[in-house]
């Protein structure tokens, strides 16, 4: 079973777009600059790396790039019946699942790098990635940080960021040394994306995630928010303002893929970050990349030497995401939760978690509290996802 997977931001070069300039494929780009009434030849062909730094520009390539590769490589007669997408990438994932389509892709895109862009000038904030440490060790040296400093992705094993204000990150880091991490990197970014410092780009994007047309996708699209599958046009809306603010569970997300069933993972876009964390979070796992034209002919040696697939009961890390349920708005309002529950609190089926609007939200499953999915005093929708909960 083949996956697809797309990259986030962070992957984009200068000059990514040169090897599919002459390809048939090349026509999404015309497409895609008269649908966000910019050149966007320019900056797969043009820019330099200061300009494709810029959230704004940086999604829009990367967006863009993915989706000149997907016709490329659906041309030549490959499909995948799961999707999943880091971060900006998931707009990515579900374009090719059929949830958005492509002109409304690029309208989100826009909004987002936009509102992200916007938010990051409003607070200073950065990202540092923490290796050789394990999360429940770069959790607690955040936590043991005075000031704002938080998981940000949970890459790989071993493999973690976190972001927030600058000496934030650098006390952690050094907690993290002292608990045994093996390197703390510095990156190069403009922000401190998925964390609560995001919030305002949040409620700009909502708007827009509000008027978008989303349908149920085709095939499996895994979020990065819960690191589980939907189909609910409306939990997709929300999960993709929420990720904004939520650190996204990459390495989680793989491994909710094996247990699913898939054992190819295809990673379509500019550069092959995904393709190592495939490589560090499934050893097993086939790992493809396609960057350029003439990795087509290579996809298609590879599969037709693809070994029959594992059944799913045989992955491991089934077991665990088997568990895991969403605990979802009743109605839409302002939501707030109980007092005294935190994270790792256990549940009764039938307990309150919360109320919106006057209406109380209770847990329909028993079982341990993972993570808030809304925040405290958030607007949210009907059939948002509130709580996220592993049960017995």
């Amino acid at each position: 079973m083949i996956v697809f997977t797309y990259s986030g931001q962070g992957s984009q070069q200068p000059g990514m777009g040169a090897a599919w300039q002459e390809h048939p494929s090349w026509e999404l780009v015309e497409e895609g600059s008269d649908a966000a009434g910019r050149d966007l030849a320019h900056l797969l062909l043009d820019a330099d790396a200061d300009e494709l730094r810029q959230t704004h520009n940086a999604q829009l390539a990367t967006f863009l790039t993915s989706m000149v590769v997907l016709d490329a490589v659906e041309r030549v007669g490959v499909d995948a019946a799961g999707h999943a997408g880091h971060s900006l990438g998931e707009y990515s994932a579900l374009t090719a699942a059929g949830a958005l389509d492509f002109g409304g892709a690029i309208d989100l895109v826009v909004e987002r790098g936009e509102a992200m862009q916007e938010a990051a000038g409003k607070r200073v904030g950065t990202m540092s990635a923490v290796l050789g440490l394990d999360d429940e060790g770069v959790e607690a040296a955040c936590g043991a940080t005075a000031g704002d400093v938080w998981v940000a992705n949970f890459n790989a094993p071993g493999q973690v960021v976190i972001a927030g204000d600058p000496d934030a990150i650098a006390a952690a880091g050094e907690a993290a040394r002292a608990a045994g991490a093996k390197r703390v990197t510095e990156l190069d970014v403009s922000g401190a994306f998925h964390t609560p410092f995001m919030e305002a780009a949040g409620d700009r994007l909502r708007a827009a995630l509000d008027a978008a047309d989303i349908r149920p996708p085709e095939g499996f699209v895994v979020a990065n928010v819960d690191a589980l599958e939907h189909d609910d046009p409306e939990a997709w809306r929300s999960l993709l303002n929420a990720q904004l603010t939520r650190p996204v569970r990459w390495h989680q997300s793989l491994q909710r893929l094996a247990a699913l069933g898939f054992t190819t993972f295809v990673e379509l876009g500019p550069g092959s970050v995904l393709t190592g964390l495939v490589k560090r979070t499934l050893r097993a796992a086939r790992r493809l990349t396609v960057n350029s034209p003439d990795d087509l002919d290579r996809l298609l040696e590879e599969l037709a030497t693809a070994p029959e697939a594992t059944p799913p009961e045989h992955h491991e890390g089934e077991h665990l995401f088997a568990t895991e349920r969403l605990v979802v708005s009743p109605c839409a309002g302002v939501f707030t939760p109980v007092e005294g529950l935190g994270v790792g609190g256990t549940v009764a089926a039938g307990q309150l978690l919360g109320t919106i609007g006057g209406e109380d939200v209770r847990s329909s499953f028993a079982g341990t509290l993972m993570g808030w999915l809304a925040l405290d005093t958030e607007r949210v929708t009907s059939s948002q996802p509130i709580a996220w909960l592993q049960v017995a």
